[in-house]
C-alpha cells in the first residue's frame, strides 16, 4: 500500500478502524469482479484502488441515519 494513499484516505475517514473495514470490504468487492470507480494506473494494488476511491469520496459509509426512512404503513 502506498503511504500517500493512506494519508489521503485518512483525511476523509480519520477513524482508522472504519478505514480498515472500508478498504477490506472494497478489496473483496474488487476481487469478486467489481470495476474500480477511479482511473487506475498499471501495477496498482487493490488496496491502493480502494484507498483512492475513499480519498476521492467515491465510497462512503451508510448508517441508519443516512438511509431513507421506511414508508409508514396505514
Amino acid at each position: 500500500m502506498n503511504s500517500q494513499y493512506i494519508e489521503q484516505a485518512m483525511k476523509v475517514m480519520p477513524d482508522k478502524q472504519l478505514l480498515v473495514n472500508m478498504v477490506s470490504k472494497r478489496v473483496r468487492q474488487l476481487m469478486a469482479g467489481s470495476r474500480p470507480l477511479i482511473e487506475t494506473e498499471t501495477r496498482m494494488g487493490l488496496a491502493d484502488i480502494a484507498l483512492l476511491e475513499i480519498a476521492n469520496n467515491h465510497i462512503a459509509i451508510m448508517t441508519e441515519s443516512t438511509l431513507a426512512p421506511e414508508p409508514a404503513v396505514a
